[in-house]
């Protein structure tokens, strides 16, 4: 047999085999660039149907309208005890898509009564805590923040003998005042508050010599920190006092200025049936009115 004589069929075979594996590696790289991109496209639905999903979440998450509910002992305000007795507090207000602006009710009704003097007769009628004010807030940072209250207390108004009329701000009357108010947060732990009476409203006037009543124009500011926390407590401190630079009062002094509003507050976040229920529980004591009081309040929704 000649040794340089190769078989027809070996020849073929192998040259088979060389064309075989180039196709078969050229359909493996078709196999793998379809396969890539139908992986990429897919991905790229799916993306793009979660960006969708989550704008639509988002978008249902926007709620314009908001309400929240209140149960507390008693009402305090500013180093006040506004109702003694427990009672309800309700809002209902509408915030902006952004979260900067914010227009709301505020409105409290108490359980238990409080004795009011008829200017008539001169007997003690009871009364129940009624107030409904009106506030705005506009917050320029997650630091600062402006903010507007027409206050409207007008519990023991009839009771006493006066004509109800909510929009009355009759310096005399006693139950309609305005106060702007600002807000900044110095440290992630600390807030400055300082507010300011408009005007002489709700009795925040002085009788001059001559019988005219001269606006006291009263300021109220407060700091509060918060110094202990936890996942799901708190203890703040706070100080707060109010001036006149004009009267020898103020709305809520008997001088020119004091320390009025000093205290601590214990905040615990309760999960209940799976709902998250905060409580504050506050001690105020006011220096001048030598006043001390301990504050519940349950935040229902």
């Amino acid at each position: 047999m000649n040794k340089n004589f190769t078989p027809p069929l070996k020849k073929s075979f192998g040259y088979s085999s060389k064309v075989n594996a180039k196709r078969s590696l050229l359909i493996i790289k078709i196999a793998l660039f379809f396969f890539a991109n139908v992986i990429t496209a897919q991905y790229a639905e799916v993306t793009n149907d979660t960006l969708v999903s989550e704008e639509v979440t988002a978008e249902k998450k926007y709620t314009p309208v908001s309400i929240g509910a209140h149960l507390k002992n008693m009402h305090t305000w500013h180093g006040f005890v506004v109702h003694p007795g427990a009672m309800i507090a309700t809002n209902i207000e509408y915030n902006s898509k952004n979260e900067k602006f914010t227009f709301g009710f505020w409105g409290g009704a108490s359980f238990s009564s409080v004795d009011v003097k008829n200017i008539t007769t001169g007997e003690n009628e009871s009364a129940y805590y009624k107030e409904v004010s009106i506030y705005t807030k506009y917050r320029f940072s997650d630091k600062f923040f402006i903010e507007a209250v027409t206050h409207n207390n007008f519990t023991g108004v009839e009771e006493r003998g006066d004509e109800l009329n909510y929009w009355s701000y009759d310096k005399t009357q006693g139950y309609n005042f305005v106060d702007l108010n600002f807000g900044y947060q110095v440290l992630p732990s600390t807030s400055l508050y300082l507010a300011t009476i408009i005007g002489g409203g709700s009795g925040d006037y002085e009788v001059e010599d001559n019988g005219n009543l001269k606006n006291s124009w009263t300021h109220y500011f407060e700091v509060s920190s918060k110094v202990w926390k936890n996942e799901n407590s708190s203890v703040s401190l706070f100080a707060g006092g109010a001036w006149s630079f004009l009267t020898t009062k103020t709305f809520y002094t008997e001088g020119t200025g004091n320390i009025i509003n000093v205290g601590v507050t214990y905040n615990k976040q309760f999960e209940v049936l799976k709902h998250t229920l905060p409580v504050d529980v506050t001690l105020m004591w006011n220096p001048e009115q030598k006043r001390t009081v301990l504050q519940f309040d349950l935040t229902l929704f």
